[in-house]
């Protein structure tokens, strides 16, 4: 099932239509859709040539648009601003998703520190570990023994 939304968001990313078939799809002169590339509304990949590939993505924005400018009344610098607002949306939905998924494994790994925990400690008692940052040499007990007995 996963794998299946993967192939569909790779599916509608996938830049297949030249210029001439994503006007036509969209309803749109082929002109129009330069003028929306310059202005920067709707990207389409290029091809090594220079030419357009539009996506099913692309198809879907430029028939966006065209509702938001025929039908609502809004102009090309509203719907870009509209366009530039969804896209940081999207981002931050999705930072918060990274977030929310980071939550919740720390929240795992607080509740098995928790589990493994002295039996005192679930008491509410603090258990202190003391640390040093000090050196200490080690020697063998032989050794020091040999040293005592000189002294």
């Amino acid at each position: 099932m996963a794998n299946d939304s993967h192939e569909e968001f790779r599916e509608e990313y996938r830049e297949v239509f030249v210029i001439s078939v994503a006007a036509e799809l969209s309803g749109m002169h082929a002109q129009t859709l330069r003028t929306y590339d310059r202005m920067g509304l709707v990207s389409p990949a290029r091809t090594r040539g220079g030419g357009r590939r539009y996506s099913q993505r692309d198809i879907a924005m430029l028939r966006k648009i065209q509702q938001l400018s025929q039908d609502d009344g809004v102009n090309l610098a509203g719907i870009k601003a509209i366009i530039e607002l969804t896209e940081q949306r999207d981002a931050l939905a999705e930072e918060r998703d990274a977030l929310a998924a980071e939550v919740e494994e720390l929240r795992g790994q607080l509740r098995t520190a928790s589990n493994r925990a002295p039996a005192n400690a679930s008491k509410g008692e603090l258990v202190h570990v003391p640390r040093s940052s000090a050196v200490v040499m080690w020697e063998p007990r032989s050794s020091r023994r040999g040293r005592g007995r000189r002294n």
